[in-house]
Order: C-alpha cells, then structure tokens, then sequence
C-alpha cells in the first residue's frame, strides 16, 4: 500500500486558532509580532495561523511572551502541539487508504481526555470487533479486500487508547436496534460483538448504555454524534459522521448544544446495569 505521510491538519488549525486568540488579545497584528520576533517574510505567521506552516518549538516561548501570556499550563499546551502538529503518526503507512479527515480523527482520538458517542445506526469503532468492523467496512465502502483488511487493522489499532496507562474514558448509548442487527452471511460476526460489548461494560472507564425501542423523542433522532473532550486549554469538539466521511464542529456554541443533547440522551436511555442485561439477553436469545 502506498506510504504517504499522514497530514495532522486539524492539530494544526487548532494551534493556528490558539495562537491567533493569543496575538489578538495582545492586540498586536501580524506584522508586529513577526517584526518582534525578527521575521522578516511577515506572511510566516499569517500561514502558521491558518496551518499552512509549522512553528518550530524553540519558537513558542519567545512568541507567547510578545504575547503577555503566563499561563504555564497553556505555555506547555502550546509547545507541546507546536512539537507533534507535523508528526506522522502510527497510521502514516496506511496512507491513500485513509481519508485526511479520517486521520485528523485518529490524531486527535489520541489526544482525547475522553469521548461521548450516540450511536443509533452502528456500535462505535473502538468498541467494535474484526468482523463486525469488516463487516461495516465492506458494506460502507467502494475499496479492494486489501484496503478493507487494512482500515480493519487501523481500527483495531485505534482502540490501543482504551488500554493505555491512562486510558480514554469513553461514554457510549447505543440504539437497541444496532444490537439486533444480524449479519445472514457471517452471523458470528454479531455473536462475537455482542459477547466484546457486554465484557466492555464492566470496565470502569468505559460506559454503555442501550437506547431502548420504542422510546420517546429525543435529540438523537437526527443522527450519530461523538463529542471528543481533551486536557486543558484545549476546547471540546464535535465529530460528526456520514458515508461521505467525518467532519467536525469546533464553535463553543455548536459543541454545547450537543452537549446538552447528549445529556437528554442519557436521560432516555435505559440505565447502565439494565443495558448490560439487555445486551446478554440479546445474545442468549439470538446466539445460544
């Protein structure tokens, strides 16, 4: 497969944005502070700003300080993103199999604190199984059986954050008609992700709950969300998902209201310890 460097362009756009809300409140434009910090092509910063350049590491601290910034927290976000924003990271030999929105995801996955996921059509990628993930892959995608095997791979890997030292705490509400789905040709495939959900659940940083059928209205009708929370300063965003790829959501205004429409979803789920019940019942009734 081909071995094309991943482009982590959301890290950049994210420290572009950063960087930018810092000049700003310094009240300073681009061309004072790239004359401060002895730059004479003064379109350096105007591309570092909007993620068309890197800034070097070593650079950070001079720049903030022109800035008045003393925030030691945020001085070592900054430096910190500044050093992995042009990294490739373990997915780049994946290449043209992966969409760039695809690997803005999985760099910023890796990032995360944490993730909240309504899921009403398919059980999350972290949480799913080879076969049910090859299963999705095939179904959900026009690419040979190497490139299918290959994305199956990345996301098995991808799920490395749910068992790393400190783990991604992931939140999930699954629609009860997701745990129902079969598959005619590969029935295993179900019996198998039903059995990794339920072994899932009583694991302490991960939470599943299961939206019953019927129930009533609720703000995930309109579709799947997954709201993707990282360590300070850095602001939560929302990734939705369609059959065309992700995008993202990142004004603070726009992530609230899904924030507050996952708490009404939660709020119509079925309670953790009775979805557990309800995912084995499901299995005894349709695997045993």
């Amino acid at each position: 497969m081909p071995n094309q460097r991943a482009k982590p362009t959301l890290r950049r756009r994210r420290l572009g944005a950063l960087l930018r809300d810092c000049r700003n409140k310094a009240g300073q434009t681009l061309e004072e502070a790239s004359t401060r910090m002895g730059w004479d092509d003064h379109t350096k910063l105007s591309k570092i700003e909007n993620a068309r350049a890197h800034l070097p590491q070593k650079d950070v601290a001079p720049l903030l300080s022109g800035y008045g910034a003393t925030d030691e927290a945020l001085i070592t976000a900054i430096a910190g993103l500044a050093r992995d924003a042009g990294k490739a990271g373990w997915w780049a030999p994946y290449g043209d199999t992966l969409a760039n929105a695809y690997t803005d995801y999985i760099g910023i996955e890796s990032d995360a604190l944490g993730c909240r996921f309504y899921a009403p059509t398919i059980i999350p990628g972290l949480l799913q199984v080879a076969p049910y993930a090859r299963e999705v892959i095939a179904a959900t995608t026009t690419r040979t059986p190497e490139e299918i095997e290959a994305r199956v791979n990345v996301r098995m890997a991808r799920q490395s954050v749910l068992s790393r030292p400190n783990p991604l705490k992931f939140y999930a509400v699954i629609n009860e008609a997701v745990l129902r789905h079969e598959f005619p040709n590969n029935p295993e495939a179900m019996r198998e992700q039903l059995r990794h959900l339920v072994y899932l659940s009583d694991r302490p940083h991960i939470t599943i709950q299961v939206m019953p059928t019927p129930v009533a209205s609720h703000p995930g009708l309109l579709g799947l969300f997954n709201l993707v929370e990282f360590p300070p300063p850095w602001p939560p965003l929302v990734q939705l998902e369609s059959i065309r790829g992700g995008s993202f959501m990142e004004d603070r205004s726009d992530v609230k209201e899904f924030e507050h429409a996952f708490e009404r979803i939660v709020a119509a789920a079925l309670p953790t310890d009775t979805s557990r019940e309800v995912m084995k019942t499901i299995l005894e009734e349709n695997y045993s």
